[in-house]
């Protein structure tokens, strides 16, 4: 650059200076250009509820900006749970999510904070608070997660029909077909199967277990090869026939056999999975890190299950997930969410090396299906067998309040009227 150019240069510079001077504005062009960081102060300002199908919360900020959060299962207490928060809430900054996490589930570890409806309620306030953070840091979730790993997640979808005698199972089967799902899940537990000789002991016969067999291959050979297949027992069985059904599906190479027996013994599931080489999965009645410790510790998983809107929330999972991973063992979370949490969901699996798959089942009855695509305003947010992660700050889908709100719980309130 020659004299002449620099001499131009500062003086035009000087210009610009003075003018910024003149106008008061150097100090705030400095804090502008110059700060490392501009980071937003909020403050929450309320925490509300809403129950549909799910519970779902809402963290109000004194910049207008409102997150989104949603909690299953374990929530028939929740909204007045979510409500002794809000003392603890109001007035927090909504950017330390992990530290208002952990102050209120270490606050109530008298009043049941390591499981069940605390934490399920808790779950719902901590991904609203990641969607508010996200709105307004202008990032999606998964970013605050620690950055995009895949661009889209791998669903499931949880059958209609198990049985050959169903007069609907073609119509169930064309749909998961159709819809372009590449793995689907089957229940085979059935406390009404005729064969049954107590009501009480889930220990299955020889008819029973036949039953369960023959619901297996009838999906199996109803369903493309390429449309992997899970079989969920749901926790009912004692160990011999878990055992039992574990060595006789091994020939239909599930994705997984789910809960063949009750979730609190932990040795009881160790036992079923050292028995066959049919994987196991489970982990969708386990909350928190702390639950999922001792069934990595004891290998008594092949793939770990956790529900997100119940096991603790986002970034719980990520925990979670990081846990699991140090086991090489895949995360396929249980997921019977709306939109809003099933994309939350999506973030986790966007940010963590070992995603399997992620369900879905609303399918099935016809209206449930309507429900979905209507739930949220951005629509169906599943594309053949996928959902593409949301670009858009925070979790990226919004409630279509105009229509959900006819679906609320009747006597639920509805977000107290915001």
């Amino acid at each position: 650059m020659s004299i002449l150019d620099r001499r131009s240069l500062f003086r035009n510079a000087g210009g610009a200076l003075a003018s910024l001077l003149s106008l008061g504005g150097l100090s705030a062009a400095v804090q502008t250009q110059m700060s490392p960081y501009r980071r937003p102060k909020l403050k929450i300002t309320d925490v509300q509820t809403a129950f549909v199908r799910a519970l779902h919360v809402r963290v109000y900020s004194d910049r207008g900006l409102v997150g989104d959060g949603e909690g299953v299962d374990a929530v028939s207490g929740g909204a007045s749970i979510i409500a002794g928060f809000r003392y603890a809430l109001v007035g927090q900054d909504p950017l330390n999510v992990d530290a208002i996490f952990e102050r209120l589930r270490t606050s109530g570890i008298f009043a049941g904070a390591q499981a069940g409806q605390y934490v399920a309620a808790l779950s719902a306030v901590e991904i609203a608070l990641w969607d508010l953070a996200g709105k307004a840091l202008g990032l999606p979730v998964y970013q605050l997660l620690g950055g995009k790993m895949r661009d889209r997640i791998r669903m499931y979808c949880d059958s209609g029909t198990d049985n050959r005698n169903d007069p609907k199972a073609k119509e169930f089967i064309s749909q998961i077909i159709d819809l372009g799902f590449t793995a689907a899940k089957i229940d085979i537990d059935n406390a009404n199967d005729p064969e049954r000789f107590d009501r009480v002991n889930w220990t299955a016969n020889n008819a029973e277990i036949e039953h369960m067999i023959d619901k297996v291959a009838f999906m199996r050979e109803s369903l493309p090869k390429r449309i992997e297949l899970a079989v969920d027992m749901h926790g009912r069985y004692d160990v011999g026939t878990a055992k039992r059904m574990a060595r006789e599906l091994e020939p239909f190479k599930l994705l997984w056999l789910e809960e063949p027996v009750p979730p609190e013994n932990i040795d009881a599931l160790r036992d079923v999975r050292e028995s066959s080489h049919t994987p196991i999965c489970c982990g969708e009645n386990t909350f928190l890190r702390h639950g999922f410790r001792e069934l990595l510790e004891k290998r008594a998983v092949d793939i770990i299950m956790p529900d997100i809107q119940k096991c603790g929330g986002l970034l719980e999972a990520r925990k979670i997930a990081d846990m699991a991973h140090t086991y090489y063992v895949p995360m396929a979370p249980h997921c019977q969410a709306s939109p809003i949490g099933t994309m939350a969901s999506c973030h986790v699996l966007a940010a963590i090396p070992n995603c399997l798959v992620l369900e879905w089942h609303w399918g099935h009855p016809a209206e449930r299906m309507s429900q979905w695509k209507q739930y949220a305003r951005e629509g169906d947010i599943i594309e053949k067998g996928y959902v593409t992660v949301a670009d858009r700050p925070g979790i990226g889908v919004e409630m279509n309040d105009d229509y959900v709100r006819k679906l609320q719980r009747p006597g639920a309130a509805w977000f107290a009227g915001k």
